[in-house]
């Protein structure tokens, strides 16, 4: 599939921006709060200090992050967001992954056709790093170092602002983006990782 030609953070001018509060970021967050809760829910059942419960959260976190990543460089994330090669996190996640002696299953991914359902998207990926942080200083305090020392997924753009900074790109483009779409696209990137949970 073509790259969808979608400017780019610099070439955004946000000042023109006519958009009346609540901001997106709000929309995006009320409207998946089940799907994040239960997701977390379904996570946070797994004891991560062990090899098995660490390994099964990076297997349902892989089997839905690939193919999702995939689909957002084939709609053109790059054009998006510049710095996608330093976000994209295919690479840590299946090189924790490979030591623990796991593998991800496999999902097909939607596909993502504009703006809105790469943002969407992107909302529960970026965000999901938040997340990451929190686990990253529990697992490093695990007492097996086969956990605490494959961390790559989690600590992965430690230090780095990625997460204010696709915030800033989601208001920039708020006036030419449609809200249910964006919405549509969050909840089935969190439907994509709760079908991941739910492989045998």
């Amino acid at each position: 599939m073509p790259e969808i030609a979608i400017p780019t953070p610099h070439h955004a001018d946000c000042s023109l921006s006519t958009r009346p509060k609540p901001l997106l970021r709000s929309i995006l967050r009320d409207a998946t709060a089940a799907d994040h809760a239960q997701l977390d829910a379904t996570l946070g059942a797994l004891d991560l200090c062990t090899v098995a419960g660490y390994r099964r959260f990076l297997e349902i976190n892989a089997t839905a992050l690939l193919p999702l990543e995939r689909s957002l460089e084939l709609a053109g994330v790059r054009a998006m967001l510049p710095d996608w090669d330093d976000r994209a996190r295919t690479a840590a996640i299946l090189t924790d992954l490979a030591r623990l002696g796991g593998r991800p299953g496999r999902l097909d991914a939607p596909e993502l056709t504009d703006r809105s359902a790469m943002l969407g998207t992107l909302y529960v990926l970026e965000g999901s790093r938040l997340g990451a942080a929190y686990l990253l200083r529990t697992v490093r305090q695990c007492g097996d170092p086969l956990v605490s020392g494959n961390t790559a997924f989690l600590g992965h753009g430690a230090g780095r602002q990625f997460w204010p900074q696709y915030l800033a790109v989601l208001e920039c483009q708020a006036d030419e983006l449609a809200e249910d779409d964006l919405v549509r696209s969050a909840r089935s990137a969190f439907d994509l990782f709760a079908h991941a949970a739910a492989l045998s």
